[in-house]
């Protein structure tokens, strides 16, 4: 199993900019995609962004400038950028990793915890 290690949610204004940042704890696993999702208040899960290990980006639809995901391979961490916060951007947002053991080939799916976020207007 990889272990993610989430950081950067909490309580921020409308109009500033937060970070969150996801370590990932390969285990015995190469992780391929990383991505960021986020369930808001009576929403479903959807994705922000992932970044495979080939450095190919996808953004959620709703994403817009405002959002920009990073990642370094390196280290199995991924940011997301979040400027100029609103309202909207509420929910609690969740890093995932795409991984296959090293060994078996074996692929596995693994997700954080969470982070809140909330973005008072």
């Amino acid at each position: 199993q990889v272990q993610l290690v989430e950081s950067g949610g909490g309580l921020v204004q409308a109009g500033e900019s937060l970070r969150l940042s996801c370590e990932a704890f390969a285990n015995g696993f190469i992780i391929n995609t990383m991505g960021w999702y986020r369930t808001a208040p009576g929403k479903h899960r959807e994705l922000v962004a992932s970044v495979t290990s080939d450095g190919i980006t996808t953004y959620g639809d709703f994403v817009t400038g405002r959002i920009a995901v990073s990642r370094d391979t390196a280290k199995d961490t991924l940011f997301v950028d979040v400027d100029r916060a609103k309202f909207d951007d509420t929910a609690v947002y969740y890093c995932n990793a795409v991984a296959r053991d090293q060994l078996t080939y074996k692929e596995n799916n693994s997700w954080g915890q969470g982070t809140q976020v909330t973005v008072a207007s």
